[in-house]
């Protein structure tokens, strides 16, 4: 490649907060995939980004370089509309493993190109690799044969699609720069319209547990993240989502598994069915087989009731290579060799579980990875017994965590006790739900909750 332009000049000129062209980002991307920058570099350049940001035409040019350094699926074969969904990351947040088999069941197709953990945050593949035998990584061919024989596939990133990203995802974990909505929105995009979809549900997270810390900022990267799907002609819709405390009530590989087959059974946590229910519906309303998103949700149940989505779960597993005898007996997946128990100190109402310290927690045990080199433990992990809300005795469990790591016991406990907070009084609960972001733009959101039932 000729090399046009200066990476140190580049990297100069954005920790000076001045503005790169899109040929300077194009370049500078360019040179990554192609191995003729080192991660050090590219670092410094995540970092200055991070801290001083990058403007909108910065932001497009980094997703439309992530997006061409591979290619772009051609699934016009495949008959139907192609919905995907993506979740900005949150503590327990197994949501892709429950609404996909959903969707698929429902007649839409659902091409789910993951990613792992991004630091105290759960990631999707880490999740389907507890299942023994599942395969991830799989090749463009038969990725599209999955999805046709399926309707879904669930998998990670090909060589071929953002190589870019894939890349930069996992610095991104290892440096500190996660939480930038440029870089969220570039690397966001990027893989979804990379894979090819036709249109997306996001689930846009605030709270403790997610990226974004407050209502404000989440509804900044929804609108950024619909605005470039709709630049890119792709129907988006996002949901802006609290991630105050960890969603449902298991956290960790193999127990949020466990917890999204119970889901698909229909005896998941109240949290997980509300938001499964309503995301799912609006992959099928995009899907075309909805005239609204109320409509879907009401598909969505149907779904799960008559056991169709389970089954579909069963199929995907199957053809993926997992072993479904795992799948339809789950208790009898080994546990961790260690746990112990955090208890109340007193007796009042669970008024605070914040889900940023659970989730370092988890990390800890061994349910999370420190370095991108670092192996995931898929018993590890922390188990609720109670929610914000509940009330609560004096030695009564609040929560069990599991680890095959017994010299983390000490310190993950610290970060667990400090993760509690127990009042006199019983706090008002929260919305689960609050914007939708869409081509008509932000506004509050509401829904019959018998809908969501």
């Amino acid at each position: 490649m000729e090399r046009k332009y200066n990476i140190v000049s580049i990297i100069r000129k954005k920790r000076e907060s001045q503005s790169l062209s899109k040929e300077e980002i194009r370049f500078l991307i360019d040179s990554y995939t192609a191995d003729e920058i080192p991660d050090y570099q590219i670092s410094s350049f995540l970092m200055a980004a991070f801290l001083n940001g990058l403007n909108d035409e910065e932001s497009a040019a980094l997703t439309e370089s992530m997006l061409h350094s591979g290619i772009i699926v051609d699934l016009s074969h495949i008959p139907g509309k192609k919905v995907d969904k993506h979740s900005t990351g949150g503590v327990g947040d197994k949501l892709s493993l429950i609404l996909a088999p959903i969707v698929a069941s429902a007649g839409v197709s659902v091409p789910m190109i993951s990613g792992r953990g991004l630091g105290h945050t759960g990631g999707t593949l880490d999740k389907l690799e507890s299942i023994p035998g599942f395969i991830v990584d799989v090749n463009l061919d038969r990725y599209k044969e999955i999805l046709e024989r399926q309707n879904l596939v669930l998998v990670g990133q090909t060589e071929e699609i953002a190589p870019a990203d894939k890349r930069l995802y996992a610095l991104r974990d290892v440096t500190a720069t996660v939480e930038s909505i440029p870089l969220i929105a570039g690397s966001i995009m990027s893989k979804k319209l990379a894979e090819g979809i036709d249109a997306l549900v996001l689930d846009v997270k605030y709270g403790s547990g997610a990226f974004m810390k407050t209502p404000d900022e989440a509804q900044k990267l929804a609108e950024a993240l619909v605005g470039i799907g709709e630049q890119f002609g792709k129907e988006t819709i996002a949901f802006l989502t609290n991630m105050q405390q960890p969603l449902g009530y298991k956290i960790g590989n193999w127990l949020e598994v466990h917890e999204c087959i119970d889901a698909l059974k229909g005896d998941g946590p109240e949290d997980i069915m509300e938001l499964s229910h309503l995301l799912s519906g609006a992959m099928i309303y995009l899907g075309g087989k909805a005239i609204t998103i109320e409509e879907g949700i009401k598909i969505s149940r149907q779904q799960v009731a008559n056991g169709q989505a389970y089954q579909k779960w069963v199929d995907i597993v199957k053809e993926q290579g997992g072993d479904t005898n795992t799948i339809e007996n789950p208790n009898k997946y080994p546990k961790a060799a260690y746990e112990f128990e955090i208890k109340a100190p007193a007796d009042g109402y669970i008024s605070k579980l914040d889900a940023f310290e659970i989730g370092m927690a988890s990390v800890e045990l061994g349910a999370g990875r420190k370095t991108k080199e670092e192996a995931i433990d898929p018993q590890a992990g922390i188990v609720l017994r109670k929610k914000v809300g509940d009330k609560i005795s004096k030695g009564e469990t609040i929560l069990t965590a599991y680890t095959n790591k017994p010299t983390t016991i000490e310190s993950a406990s610290e970060l667990l006790f400090g993760s509690v907070t127990i009042s006199d009084h019983k706090p008002e609960k929260e919305k689960l739900v609050t914007h939708i972001v869409d081509s008509k733009g932000t506004r509050f959101f509401e829904l019959n909750a018998v809908e969501l039932r």
